[in-house]
This record gives structure tokens, sequence and C-alpha cells, in this order.
């Protein structure tokens, strides 16, 4: 089983969604944490992958070595990819 591990950047932007899809994306990356590839996509061009929660997406850094998911960003699917950071 992997393990969560969220930047503080992902802690701040889930404070500022509602309430209900906190939980909707908390709960989707904990049921991931088994076998999270079935579930997520490689991004083109980029080491990370995204999960898809609704209209958000999460986007996430899977190592294999450590058995660790660390969350690098949560945002809604029209804002989310326009970052430079990705």
């Amino acid at each position: 089983m992997y393990d969560l591990v969220y930047s503080q950047e992902v802690v701040k932007q889930l404070k500022k969604l509602e309430r209900e899809t906190q939980t909707r994306i908390i709960s989707t990356l904990e049921r991931i944490r088994i076998r999270p590839y079935p579930y997520v996509k490689k991004l083109v061009g980029c080491p990370y992958f995204r999960l898809r929660v609704g209209d958000y997406r999460v986007i996430l850094n899977i190592m294999e070595n450590k058995l660790m998911i660390f969350v690098v960003e949560v945002g809604h699917r029209k804002n989310i990819y326009n970052d430079n950071q990705l």
C-alpha cells in the first residue's frame, strides 16, 4: 500500500474548496492507495500523473521505490494545466 503525502500548496488549495469537494477528492485518493495505476493517466512531457475527480484534477508523483504518492497540485480542470510548473 502506498503512503499519501500532500504538498503545502495542496493543503491550501483543498481548504479553498467546498467541504463536499474536499471529501470527494480525499476519499478518491485513499481509494487509489492500493493500486494507483488503473486510475491515473501519465501527463505528456512531464513525470507526473493526473487523477480525475469529477471536474477537478489531482496531479500526482508516484514514487515506486518509496511506495509513496506525492500529491503535487489540486484544481479545477479548466485551470490546472495552465500553470508553468507542470
